[in-house]
Parts: C-alpha cells; structure tokens; sequence
C-alpha cells in the first residue's frame, strides 16, 4: 500500500487537499441522495431527474473551466471550483423544494467536473517526470478518504435523523472549503506560453475525441459494483446481503493498494491501449461470473461474487492505468486542462447512462443482459489500440492544428 502523504512539498500539499477533499465525497456519495429523501422530504422520482439533469448540465462544464486552467493560474481556478461546490452544497439545506434543488446540484455537479478539469494542469506541473504515476496515486488517495467518508456516513445512515443528514452535509461542505484552504499552500501555476491555432483544439482532435468515446463506454463498469452489483445480489441470488459491503471494501482495498503498481508498466499511450484491452478482457469474465451467482447455493453465490469483484477490480486498476496514460501523453501540455475536460465527457456520460443501461440488461433481461455488458466492454476494449495508433504518433500528442510539441517528460508514464 503506497503511503498516504508523499514528502513534503508541492506533492504533499496536492495530497493532502485531495485526501480531504474526498472525505468529503465519501460523505455525500454514501448518503447524499438518502438526505434529499429523508430529511428534505423530496420524492424520490424528483430527486432522480435532477441529479440527471445536473449530470447533463455539467458535460460542458469541464472542457470550458480546463481551457481557463491552462490560460490563467490553475490553482485559483481549481480552488474557486471547491469553493463553490462547498457553497453549493450548503445550499442543499434549504433545498426542500423541486427547483432550489435543481440550481444546488446544478451548481455542486458543475463545479465537481470544472475541480477535475483544472486540476490536470496542477498535476502535470507537480507531478514530476511522470504526472501519470502521480495521478494514479491520488487515485489511491482517494479510495482511501471516500472509504473513511463513508464510515462517517454510515452513522447518519444509522441514526436516520433529520439533525443527523443535516450535520453529514455541513460536515461535507467543511471538507470541500478545507480542500481548497489546503490547496492554496501551493505556488501559483504560471500558464504555459499558450500556442498558435483553434482556441478549442481538444474538441477538433478526433483521434483525442474516438479515445474519450472509447473510455466512456469503459467507464460504465465504474457503475457495475455500485449499482448491478448490489441489485442483483439481493434480487437474483442467493448470497448474504453482506457482500454488498464486502464487494466495496475488497474494491477499494485493492485499489487503494495496487493502483499505482498497476501503472508501472503502461509507459506510452500503446502500453495504455493495451492495457485498456486486458481491462475490457476481464470485465468480460466478471460479468460472466456474476452471471453464475444467480441460482446457486449461497455458499457458492459468495464465492462466485467474491471471485468476480476481485476479477472486475483488476480490469478496473487496468482501465485506470491506461486513462491515465492516453488522456495525459496525448494531450499537448499548454492544453492538458482542456483536454482534461474533454477526455471527462466519456466518464460523465457513462455517469449518466450507465445507471440505467445496466439495471435494463443486467436486471431486467437477467442472466444475459450480463454476457451483453461483458462483451460490450470487452469490445470496446480491444477497439482501443487502433485508436491510440489513429493518432499518427502512438508516443506524442496528437496534432489537430499547428505542431505542438510535448516534451519528454510528459511522454513518459510508470
């Protein structure tokens, strides 16, 4: 397991501020949608549109505040996104009503996918020889703070009270206006000298754009272990409704210990293609093993669960890896924030479609609806590599106007 605080620095401070800030996501994550339903009393089918709509609303969001990133100081643009989804979360206090609701998770989902956006720069610029690697330890960071976030949680979960979801979002809003304290310890982000050509070069990168389709296909197996998975454990099998714990804790566990590891060996934006085919190969062969659990003993539904969560989250630590890689190596370094907000519409829409794409195959049609999400994924896959190579350059960035050269450094991935 890597060590929560890298040494002092530039490194730490992002760290730091990300450990933090996720304790803060683990908090909402866990019981977020429980405090619109129970303690602002909004009926669950309003809650359900309007975190889509926010979803939707935010798509955009991420590509404008990533080119603000890259021509202004990223750390106050990043900083300004936490902020203002600390504001917005305290708004959900008195969100009681449909539409003040709607603008307070308009304004908190808007300003989440801008934080991952402007974030980008400040990770290429401290992340060192190889940013990638750094991101991936972050990632770590992160399963550990939700993880605690939503131990946390799980007393206002318990308690059921009104005071209790109350005290869970200020204490979620606290998180987010900590982060951003803590971030401000960081030198200001000097933008690089910005290049000649199309203001929006990520969005005229088709290459990039194939690549950010390609991974929010992929993305929808984020949704697997949080939302089929825990269905189907309790609709179709016959397993103890423990393991819909258990599956989280062997997730993140093995996450938090293996993420960066899984990255040393994708090294070039090839390796990250290949890695993103070995990723698509294993979620096939989770999905069919989940698939098994329906209709055996229980003893046996555990093992098949168990089997699978351990196999999808090793095709999760692979798809990770090769993000990481493709979406850093093939972005032009005066533009990694625009191409950070580009390369998140792929997850963003998996966010708001694969809920329901997988309650309709995996739960509805059954058995096979699971063969179809493995085999989808699977495909998209092994379509990955031929993408990377339609970038003209499978090691640099692609090039949709004038040459922008990245340097070595940026290239280089662990």
């Amino acid at each position: 397991m890597p060590r929560l605080l890298p040494d002092p620095g530039p490194r730490r401070v992002v760290a730091a501020s990300n450990l933090v800030h996720t304790l803060g996501s683990g908090l909402y994550l866990t019981a977020g949608v429980l405090y619109f339903t129970e303690a602002a009393h909004l009926p669950a089918g309003q809650v359900g549109l309007g975190l889509g709509v926010a979803g939707l609303l935010a798509l955009g969001v991420g590509v404008a505040a990533g080119r603000l990133a890259d021509t202004r100081d990223a750390r106050g643009v990043y900083t300004a996104t936490l902020a203002v989804r600390a504001l917005a979360t305290l708004a959900f206090l008195t969100a009681d009503t449909f539409w003040p609701f709607l603008l307070a998770v308009c304004a908190a989902a808007g300003a989440q996918a801008a934080g991952l956006a402007a974030r980008g720069p400040i990770i290429r610029r401290y992340g060192g020889e190889r940013p990638q690697e750094f991101r991936a330890y972050l990632r770590a960071v992160t399963n550990v703070g939700v993880s605690f976030g939503a131990l946390l949680a799980g007393w206002a979960v318990q308690s059921g009270t009104p005071l209790a979801y109350r005290l869970l979002v200020l204490g979620t809003a606290a998180a987010f206006a900590a982060s951003a304290a803590v971030i401000l310890l960081l030198p200001p982000v000097t933008p690089r000298p910005a290049v000649e050509g199309p203001r929006w070069t990520a969005l005229r990168d088709r290459p990039y754009l194939l690549l950010t389709a390609i991974d929010g296909v992929m993305a929808i197996q984020f949704k697997v272990l949080t939302v089929a998975v825990p269905l189907w454990l309790v609709a179709a099998t016959a397993a103890p409704r423990w393991l819909v714990a258990g599956s989280m804790l062997v997730n993140t566990a093995l996450v938090v210990g293996c993420q960066v590891r899984a990255g040393r060996g994708v090294t070039s934006p090839a390796a990250g293609a290949r890695a993103y085919r070995r990723a698509g190969l294993a979620f096939l062969l989770s999905c069919a093993l989940f698939s098994l659990s329906a209709g055996t003993p229980a003893w046996a539904a555990a093992v098949l669960v168990l089997t699978a969560v351990v196999v999808h989250t090793v095709g999760e630590l692979w798809h990770a890896a090769g993000g990481f890689e493709i979406s850093f190596a093939l972005a032009p370094e005066p533009a990694t924030g625009q191409y950070q907000g580009v390369f998140g519409l792929g997850a963003g829409l998996a966010e708001a479609v694969g809920p329901g794409l997988l309650i309709a195959l995996c739960l509805t049609w059954g058995r096979p609806g699971w063969y179809v999400v493995g085999a989808l994924l699977a495909l998209t896959g092994l379509a990955a590599p031929l993408a990377v190579r339609l970038t003209g350059r499978p090691g640099a960035a692609a090039r949709p106007g004038p040459a922008v050269v990245v340097p070595t450094a940026a290239r280089v991935r662990a």
